[in-house]
């Protein structure tokens, strides 16, 4: 699933650097609190239950604390404003905190799959699993499936790639948590060995969401560029400054949730030069007050009725 598709539908409104912080710590935190007592839930009712899917499903929520921290620790250090040595700011944080997660659930995905594999190698070793596994996993399935709908609320919110990620994550999670109910119930039903296989299914679930998070984040960490709709959103934001008479070479890269672009603007080449470094010192500051953008650089070029003439002037 690629991120930037869950902001369509929202407003372009925008949120200062400490609204976002804000938004993020509450929610994580009360992501802290509900995988907190999930994994001792989980992996305590597993042991005594006897399942291994519930605890597989508990080491997953035990992973989900783990990324639950280091988007608190990227959280806090993004919104540091620019420095000497970061002139763009630390809004990267976010994106390396997105890999992170990628990297943690791949690596939990990877567990999950070997030790459902070794069970399914011995598979008279499957026994059957206490009624109370059953609810516990209903139980956790619920939790996680709120908690998913909260986090992501809130990450449309504040436009957040990095707490869309963990949103999602919390998903996978209930996702996981209803193939282990399932597998729990045919283990009920006369049949062993599904619970083994619910975990296989959960950890192919939780490795094919860190291979996802994962590869977006390192894209974008490579400069990928804002999507089409963003992009077509600021070009048509340029052309809509008065004097601006056209646009052409519109770039973008990613810098976190915020945008960096560069551009060539056209501007009547009958002007002066002054008067063109306005157009583009307003066109530069309507992008800004719009969009998630955090500088662009304008390159104006001057426009005859002939065509473009060479370059006059860069802002």
């Amino acid at each position: 699933m690629k991120t930037e598709s869950i902001f369509d539908d929202v407003e372009n409104g925008e949120h200062s650097a400490a609204e976002r912080a804000a938004a993020a710590s509450r929610s994580t935190w009360v992501s802290v609190a509900v995988n907190l007592g999930l994994t001792f839930g989980q992996v305590l009712a597993g042991i005594v239950s006897g399942s291994q899917g519930l605890i597989a499903d508990g080491i997953h929520s035990l992973s989900d604390l783990v990324a639950d921290f280091v988007v608190l620790f990227a959280s806090h250090h993004s919104r540091k404003g620019a420095d000497e040595a970061h002139p763009y700011g630390h809004q990267r944080f976010e994106t390396a905190a997105s890999l992170a997660l990628g990297i943690i659930l791949a690596a939990v995905g990877l567990g999950m799959l070997w030790a459902a594999l070794r069970k399914l190698g011995d598979p008279a070793s499957a026994e059957r699993v206490h009624m109370a596994a059953l609810w516990v996993a209903i139980g956790a399935l619920i939790a996680k499936e709120l908690l998913f709908r909260y986090m992501l609320a809130v990450a449309k919110l504040v436009k957040s790639s990095m707490l869309v990620a963990n949103a999602w994550h919390a998903r996978s999670d209930a996702a996981s948590s209803l193939v282990v109910g399932v597998g729990i119930a045919g283990n009920l039903a006369g049949f062993p060995i599904l619970d083994p296989i619910a975990a296989l299914i959960v950890g192919m679930l939780v490795l094919k969401m860190g291979w996802t998070f994962g590869s977006d984040a390192l894209h974008d960490l490579m400069d990928r560029s804002a999507d089409e709709q963003e992009v077509g959103a600021i070009r048509q934001t340029l052309l809509g400054t008065p004097g601006v008479m056209g646009v052409h070479d519109l770039r973008t890269r990613k810098m976190g949730d915020m945008i960096v672009a560069d551009v060539h603007i056209e501007v009547d080449a009958a002007i002066s030069v002054e008067a063109g470094h306005e157009i583009a010192v307003a066109a530069r500051r309507h992008v800004l007050a719009r969009h998630r953008v955090l500088n662009v650089m304008t390159h104006v070029d001057p426009r005859t009725r002939g065509g473009i003439d060479a370059p006059a002037a860069i802002e």
